[in-house]
């Protein structure tokens, strides 16, 4: 039995779909909308053969369509990628009624929507998300960026996509260490507003994170829960003047990890210690009771994620918060907890108690893999 794809609508001054389900690719004409005729797909090498399927079809429809093939994960996303794709659209004579197609991954959702927000101030772009983290986070909300040698998604721009597809399907052949990484950014959601999400995991981690998924339909409601949560959030806040912040939550102790291993590390892996840490931060500054860091450290735990790091980069992860985006001035800002689903921020905290959190999270070796 076929089952019908779901759409969630992110609303705001130019509201759009994002379409949960399998074999999606039919759906790609009708998000380009009337009037492109040029499409760039920008992907990956290792989705070569999918880009090559998508510009058959899109080229039946009667579409010009260009690839671009870029690096793997966070190496696509430099200047010199992102000079190379509007190389590409400048050649091919781009106009601003013509569109870009991301096709993969988190990083490359990113560099896709940073390349479209920049070319002629902003051309249409789709985002087909093939990884959990793209499905749940970065193709969706409109945020896109690259990175530079002093940080992650220190330059970038918010530009909305015409329409996301987040076809499941995908994921049956992702490794299991990329669908694990993503389902970080999956517990996260559930740590800020929906408690369903951790009980899903909770009774099922073995099934979401074998070989093949067994747990088909948990991981089904897994991504349109978190992209309903997403797109709430988006809705009331699509710049990030105040409530999406809370969509960082372990991002400020992660971006850092990420920065600091020069990117060795898989973003949902970092944010899973990131999640941690503002749990001890979150304790350790009285608002938050120990069973639920408990819970953190045993959720995260049962889908293999890492929950610790090594006690010797202090000064350099430090220095990588101070640059974070959300920090202001020499103030740092963390968006921690007092209880699931309730999200706070914990401004300027007393330098002792970073440390300490930094403690408590590098008293074990490094747990998990970094995937």
């Amino acid at each position: 039995m076929t089952v019908e794809p779901t759409r969630i609508t992110v609303g705001g001054e130019a509201p759009y779909d994002v379409v949960v389900g399998h074999h999606l690719l039919g759906e790609l004409p009708s998000l380009l909308g009337d009037g492109v005729r040029k499409v760039l797909l920008v992907h990956p090498a290792v989705l070569t053969a999918s880009a090559e399927a998508i510009r058959e079809d899109l080229s039946a429809e009667g579409y010009q369509v260009y690839l671009a093939e870029v690096p793997d994960a966070e190496d696509a996303k430099t200047a010199q990628v992102a000079a190379f794709c509007w190389h590409v659209l400048g050649e091919a004579d781009f106009t601003r009624s013509d569109a870009v197609v991301g096709v993969g991954g988190g990083a490359t959702t990113d560099l896709a929507g940073f390349v479209a927000a920049t070319w002629l101030r902003g051309i249409r772009v789709v985002h087909i998300a093939t990884s959990v983290v793209a499905m749940v986070d970065a193709a969706v909300g409109g945020k896109t960026g690259i990175n530079t040698e002093q940080g992650k998604n220190l330059v970038g721009a918010f530009h909305a996509p015409a329409g996301v597809l987040c076809d499941l399907a995908a994921l049956d052949t992702l490794p299991a260490h990329e669908r694990v990484a993503g389902l970080g950014e999956v517990v996260k959601h559930g740590f800020i507003a929906d408690e369903r999400t951790l009980e899903l995991i909770e009774a099922d981690p073995e099934g979401l994170t074998g070989e093949r998924i067994t747990g088909t339909d948990t991981m089904r409601e897994l991504v349109e829960r978190s992209v309903s949560i997403k797109a709430r959030v988006v809705e009331a806040d699509p710049r990030e003047a105040l409530l999406r912040e809370i969509l960082n939550y372990g991002h400020t102790f992660g971006h850092a990890i990420e920065q600091v291993e020069r990117y060795r590390w898989r973003h949902g892996a970092a944010v899973s210690v990131g999640m941690v840490f503002a749990a001890e931060l979150a304790r350790l500054a009285g608002r938050l009771p120990d069973d639920v860091v408990a819970r953190h450290r045993s959720v995260l735990t049962s889908l293999g994620l890492p929950v610790s790091y090594r006690g010797d980069r202090w000064e350099q992860l430090l220095a990588a918060m101070r640059r974070d985006k959300k920090s202001r001035g020499d103030v740092l800002r963390f968006v921690v907890l007092e209880g699931v689903g309730r999200p706070t921020r914990l401004e300027g905290p007393d330098p002792a108690l970073l440390a300490a959190a930094y403690a408590e999270v590098s008293r074990e070796p490094p747990s998990g893999t970094m995937l």
